[in-house]
């Protein structure tokens, strides 16, 4: 009997160490299809993720059904001395590189680029940063500057920064026709009151952090075509103005411009870029407006020192790119994002810019 218990023995420790093999196979079975099916998925391929951003688009048309509040007519521009001046004052802000320039025939004091580059249409376009409501809702308080700002003062800005250039003086001719250009636009807006389509469009904020490595892929794939490789833009053939502006670089707009903000570019993109955009057919989806602009402002420009912005830090924006600030945020995470923390952290924020 003994050597038939030693057999049985041996049979059953087989079978168990079977039965454990057949186990371990069976578990880990599972895990794959667990794994597969509820775990989390392979790790993104970042060419891959940018490749597939880029291609994205035209969005589904958005919910900016009504038109924009028209500028009024040139056509009605009087043949007077006041209708010359507003006339002069439209051909500053369209043609601005002419004018004053690095070339210009009045004085040089810009980086070359037309105020229309921004502005478009001369400041008429929807959403395209538009000066509709320019002249009521100035002077106003500003909290950049924490003071009480003038139309003149608001020009100033843009030269300085947007253009990297130099101020005008209050009383130069070409300030004068400027704000002459603004209050006609402005006719008839009552003071404090902002009509439809100025500004910038809303946009709601990424759920994750702005990307400028995809932001390059939607570069080359939408707007290189117009601003060049390496952002350069382009010239017209005089040589004098730009076509399509530079992005970055010595000749674009400063770190001191409204638009090195990337909450600001990306609006302004997503309204009015690529060429032919409108805010009510944009050609961008929302993801590709904030990559690309944290792209374009993660380029070098040109440094403007601002040591008097925001004396009140608590009233800095939260995409603010340079600290120091009142929360406890990095100056990545307020340059890039994700913002909505930020903005959560602020009473009163809301979840859209």
């Amino acid at each position: 009997m003994e050597p038939a218990k030693q057999h049985l023995g041996a049979s059953l420790s087989g079978l168990v160490r079977v039965l454990l093999l057949l186990t371990a196979l069976l578990v880990l079975v599972v895990a794959i299809v667990l794994t597969r099916y509820y775990g989390p998925g392979p790790a993104a391929d970042p060419a891959r993720a940018a490749a597939d951003e880029a291609r994205q688009g035209p969005p589904l048309p958005g919910s900016y059904h009504r038109p924009a509040t028209p500028a009024p007519d040139t056509a009605t521009i009087p043949r007077t001395a006041a209708g010359r001046q507003i006339r002069y004052g439209r051909a500053l802000v369209a043609h601005t590189a002419r004018y004053l320039g690095p070339q210009g025939s009045v004085a040089q004091l810009s980086n070359g680029m037309n105020c229309q580059n921004c502005h478009l249409d001369a400041g008429t376009k929807g959403f395209a940063n538009n000066y509709l409501a320019v002249a009521a809702t100035y002077p106003k308080l500003r909290a950049r500057s924490a003071t009480v700002v003038t139309m003149e003062q608001r020009v100033n800005g843009c030269l300085e920064r947007s253009l990297n250039g130099r101020a005008l003086a209050d009383s130069s001719r070409e300030m004068r026709a400027i704000v002459a250009y603004l209050n006609w636009l402005g006719q008839g807006i009552p003071k404090g009151q902002k009509v439809y389509g100025t500004g910038l469009t809303p946009l709601a904020y990424l759920p994750r952090a702005t990307d400028p490595v995809i932001g390059k892929a939607v570069f080359a794939t939408k707007c290189q075509s117009c601003h060049g490789p390496e952002g350069q833009g382009q010239l017209l053939a005089d040589g004098r103005e730009y076509q399509y502006p530079p992005l970055w670089g010595p000749h674009s707009y400063n770190d001191g411009a409204g638009l090195y903000r990337i909450s600001n570019l990306a609006r302004y993109v997503k309204a009015a870029m690529p060429f032919g955009a409108t805010f009510d057919h944009p050609q961008l989806t929302d993801a590709q407006a904030w990559d690309v602009a944290a792209f374009v402002n993660s380029q070098p420009r040109p440094h403007l020192q601002t040591p008097h912005d925001w004396p009140d830090i608590s009233k800095k924006p939260v995409d603010h790119p340079f600290g120091p600030y009142a929360d406890a945020f990095s100056e990545r995470q307020h340059k890039y994002g994700p913002y909505q923390p930020i903005a959560d952290a602020r009473p009163g924020s809301s979840a859209a810019n």
